[in-house]
Formats: structure tokens, C-alpha cells, sequence
């Protein structure tokens, strides 16, 4: 089976009232966690790349890396690039074999954002890859995405349908309470997502596929494990599972998840060496830390996705 694009895999969660997990990858162990996870679940995937992440371990490698993980499990897997902010970056990823891509204009302009969008549309569909736009930006700091709480806004309801109508996009990510990074809010601060906003969304734009970006839960096991043993993460607060949950069996279709998996690899890997501190072979800590993120991941699929038993 080849890579897929998002297409097919969001007309059956919208009509199902589940999620597929866009989990982002940087190396083997973390996609060898991820698909063995969807494999024993069957379920389907999205494995996504920052600019980060391709600056760091290499376009090709991280290609190939994921059409081993195709013929491993014989998934629909979709290839998807996270948070491009040019036409360049994004024809470059078409280019090079990925099969979605995400042109991140947020920051920009509503008219600016809208050309630059339809720009890659235009580009991509010629090589049937799928293309997520976004309108609103997420506070946080993830990668490449900087965005203080004070330049942070949520989507506007009014402008969907004219932002999808005009680009083409094949889904769109939109702001309604979540956030990048382990620390999306302030102490104190209560998690709440703007149900309002994505049911009016859908109103707009029924049955089209609506994106979350920033909705790791930073798992409490995760981070007490990483503060046990030299941490220092007391304010690391993410989204309530049951609330991405709800989204899920909404309109959104996919729901990224970085942070977590950072988390729970790290956690492993503290663990490991507090427990073994003779150890210098890294197939020994990195199994563990590829061990932690299958567990992650298992749990995300049938405890918020609900894509278990989807692919």
C-alpha cells in the first residue's frame, strides 16, 4: 500500500465521530512506537513533519523512514508536513514525495493568508496531496511556532466559509482554546475549549474536516517521572482528554499530538539511566523511550481518538 493523502481518512472519521491522530516524528524509534501501535489497533495515521523536524533528521531519511512503516504494518498512512509558512517549504515537501501539507498563513493578513493558501492548493492538487489551511493562531511555542498569548486569537466563525471557499483547502485547523507546548496555561488557570466557536464552524461548514493543533494532554504520569528524576515541570498543564474527545465526535477530524510524545519518551529515557546509569548503548534507553511512546499512543487512539478499529 502506498502513502495516502487525508481525503478518504477524514470523510470516514467525520462520518464516524472520530479523530486520526497526527502525531509528529523526528526519528525511528518514535515511528516504530507510533506504528506498532496503530498496527495492533488498526487504526489509521497521520505522520507529521515540522521544519524542525526535517532540518533535524533529513527530508529523505524521514521519507523512507515512513514507507518502511507503510510496508510494515500495510496502513493508510498520510505523510503530512506541519505548520509550512511558504509556497516554497510546501512544494518542496509535494516535491519530495509527501502526500498532505499545511500552510500555516495565520499570521498573516486575512486577504494575504487567503492568496498564500491558494497558492499551495493550486500546486498541490496537481499531485492529488491535500492541503490545511488555518485561520486564528494558537499561543505556545513549539518548534518553529512562537506565538505569545497577547498576539493569539481565536478563530472567527464568520470568515470559514469564505476562507474555504476561496482557497479550495481539504481541511481546516482552527483556534479555540488550545495551545503548543507542555505549558498552555498560565497556574491556576482553568483548561476550557470554545465549543461555541467549533459548533458554529460546523454550522458554516458542514461535514468538512476541522484540524486541532496544540491538544497533547500532557500526561501527569509523564511529567512526574521527569520531575522525579531531575525535572522541573510544575506548571506543564494540557488539554483534558475528555474535552479533545468531544471534538472528536464533532467536526474535527484530526488532532495533532507533539508534546506527548516528547514527554513520554523523555520520561523513559530519565527513567532508564537513574536506573541503570552504567548503560552507553542507546539500543537499551531508546527502546524504552520507543516503548513509552507505544504506550502513549495506544492510549490517545482508543481513549480520545476513537480511531481504533477505523484503518
Amino acid at each position: 500500500m502506498p502513502l495516502v493523502n487525508t481525503k478518504e481518512m477524514f470523510k470516514k472519521a467525520y462520518e464516524g465521530g472520530f479523530a486520526v491522530g497526527a502525531f509528529n516524528v523526528n526519528n525511528m524509534e518514535i515511528i516504530q512506537g507510533i506504528t506498532e501501535a496503530a498496527k495492533e489497533l488498526n487504526a489509521p495515521l497521520i505522520l507529521q513533519v515540522s521544519s524542525g523536524a526535517r532540518k533535524y533528521a533529513n527530508h529523505t531519511y524521514l521519507v523512507k523512514l515512513v514507507e518502511a512503516a507503510v510496508a510494515e504494518t500495510g496502513l493508510p498512512i498520510a505523510l503530512h508536513l506541519d505548520h509550512g509558512d511558504s509556497f516554497e517549504l510546501c512544494k518542496s515537501c509535494i516535491d519530495g514525495g509527501f502526500t498532505s501539507v499545511m500552510i500555516d498563513g495565520s499570521h498573516l493578513d486575512y486577504e494575504d493568508n487567503v492568496a498564500l493558501t491558494k497558492k499551495v492548493v493550486e500546486y498541490a492538487h496537481q499531485f492529488n496531496v491535500t492541503v490545511e489551511g488555518e485561520l486564528g493562531q494558537l499561543a505556545g511555542i513549539e518548534d518553529d511556532v512562537n506565538v505569545s498569548e497577547e498576539d493569539a486569537c481565536f478563530t472567527d466563525p464568520a470568515q470559514v466559509y469564505d476562507f474555504v471557499t476561496r482557497t479550495g483547502v481539504d481541511s481546516l485547523a482552527i483556534a479555540i482554546g488550545t495551545s503548543h507546548g507542555a505549558y498552555k496555561f498560565k497556574p491556576g488557570q482553568k483548561p476550557q475549549l470554545r465549543f461555541d466557536i467549533l459548533e458554529e464552524v460546523q454550522r458554516q461548514l458542514p461535514g468538512f474536516p476541522i484540524v486541532l493543533h496544540g491538544a497533547s494532554s500532557v500526561v501527569p504520569e509523564f511529567v512526574e517521572i521527569i520531575n522525579k528524576y531531575g525535572g522541573n515541570m510544575p506548571n506543564a498543564i494540557g488539554i483534558p482528554e475528555e474535552m479533545l474527545r468531544k471534538a472528536a465526535s464533532m467536526a474535527v477530524c484530526k488532532i495533532n499530538i507533539d508534546s506527548d510524545l516528547r514527554l513520554a519518551m523523555t520520561a523513559a529515557i530519565r527513567k532508564h539511566f537513574a536506573e541503570h546509569p552504567d548503560h552507553f548503548d542507546p539500543r537499551q534507553y531508546l527502546a524504552d523511550g520507543r516503548a513509552a511512546i507505544k504506550q502513549m499512543v495506544a492510549h490517545k487512539i482508543v481513549n480520545v481518538l476513537g480511531c481504533d478499529g477505523k484503518a
